[in-house]
């Protein structure tokens, strides 16, 4: 079992909403969903309904039941939800939130880096945004050289939707490519994607467990994990029917954050970051 202590417990039910038995806005489906991909588990087993059926009793339960590294990985995860659904928080929600990431750094017995705002990450300066201390395959670096820089010339272009897709891209391109570097590492973490109990082929990872795993393992900081996941997000309008379908319309910052966040994860991998 986790070694939550009652106030952790009482800041993390608050943050996440769970006076009424929900989970953040999760449903049944995605709460579920969301447990495979972060801890493997079928949170809708016997095992988890020893408080009662609902979401938050069932994460209660699973806080009781599961070790701390597990139950600090899911945390972490559903930290980065919240993160994303609530980007302008306020000083009272601020507060809890980095007491809940202290708890994280706690039960993973490692450093968590306090989540930045949006605007405090657009203003850091990760330097000249360079591929060459990657672990990256020759044939595939200069692929990756060249969709950066066009990446570039889109900002400069006023093209945000199209800077998106190659940031997206050359993201999902260096993190298979520093998986492939480290296999071991990638395939032994806790978040790492699995069927039908084996790791999948890291081709199959999805964008997400990408950066979730990079992130566990300490390759990407958590500035990063926060807006590579509104990076992922706005990469999917890649599908027109659902650009239609959300009215999404990405702009001149939307593009900034974009870019943003793939020089901070080539500050990151390379080892650079200040």
């Amino acid at each position: 079992m986790s070694s939550l202590t009652t106030l952790e417990k009482k800041r993390l039910e608050n943050l996440f909403g769970m006076g009424g038995g929900y989970v953040l806005d999760l449903t049944n489906n995605t709460f579920a969903e969301f447990f495979r991909e972060n801890a493997d588990v079928n949170i809708y087993a016997g095992k988890y309904d020893i408080n009662g059926d609902s979401k938050a009793r069932r994460l209660r339960a699973f806080w009781e039941v599961e070790p701390d590294e597990v139950v600090g990985n899911v945390i972490l995860q559903l930290l980065a939800l919240w993160h994303y659904e609530n980007p302008q928080p306020n000083a009272k929600e601020s507060a809890n939130a980095e007491a809940c990431t202290r708890t994280v750094e706690r039960l993973l017995g490692r450093a968590v880096a306090l989540e930045t705002t949006e605007t405090e990450f657009l203003k850091q300066d990760f330097g000249d945004a360079s591929l060459s201390k990657i672990p990256i395959d020759g044939s595939l670096l200069p692929i990756l050289e060249s969709r950066l820089v066009e990446a570039t010339r889109c900002l400069q272009a006023d093209a945000p939707l199209a800077l998106i897709f190659l940031c997206g891209s050359v993201l999902e391109g260096l993190l298979i490519s520093v998986a492939r570097a480290k296999p071991k590492e990638f395939n032994q973490a806790a978040g790492s994607p699995k069927r039908d109990g084996k790791v999948k082929p890291f081709n199959e990872w999805y964008l997400r467990e990408l950066i979730d795993v990079a992130h566990e393992l300490g390759y990407l900081g958590l500035d990063v994990l926060k807006h590579g996941h509104t990076l992922r997000d706005f990469r999917n309008y890649i599908h027109p029917f659902q650009q239609m379908s959300e009215h999404f319309n990405p702009d001149k910052h939307t593009a900034r954050i974009s870019l943003q966040v793939l020089k901070a994860a080539i500050a990151d991998l390379s080892g650079e970051r200040p």
